[in-house]
């Protein structure tokens, strides 16, 4: 029995290395720090997910042992890799970091130009108020 949680736990923990080591490559690949951000927050949090699941299936199989620490791991890795990853991306943004060349479409510049149109509004009625 020992054997098969020994095979399901190398071969989880083996899938998350190799998508540890694509995200890696994305790091090191990727243009920009937006297309950086999505590889390292997507692929190394797969990564780890599968490491800490074929752990604890390891340790549930071979031992019968469950652990809340690599469940509460697994949680805290999904909350908080693609949250960090939002914010950096958002924080490059507003601090006018360039998108690569290669980018498509970039859906966030109307809707900043339409915020600055109504701040600009904001600040011009709030000057004639004052004058009057």
């Amino acid at each position: 029995m020992s054997g098969s949680g020994e095979v399901i736990g190398a071969i989880l923990i083996l899938i998350g290395a190799i998508f540890s080591l694509i995200s890696a490559i994305g790091n090191v690949r990727l243009p920009d720090v937006y297309t950086r951000s999505h590889a390292a927050s997507k692929s190394s949090t797969l990564g780890v997910l599968c490491a800490l699941v074929g752990t604890l299936l390891y340790f549930l199989i071979t031992d019968g042992f469950f652990s809340i620490r690599l469940i509460l791991g697994i949680f805290f890795v999904f909350l908080t890799a693609p949250v960090a990853a939002h914010v950096i991306c958002r924080a490059a943004y507003r601090h006018k970091v360039p998108l690569a060349e290669q980018s498509a479409q970039d859906e966030l510049k109307d809707y900043y130009r339409e915020k600055e149109i109504l701040k600009a509004e904001e600040k011009a009625n709030f000057v004639t108020d004052q004058v009057k």
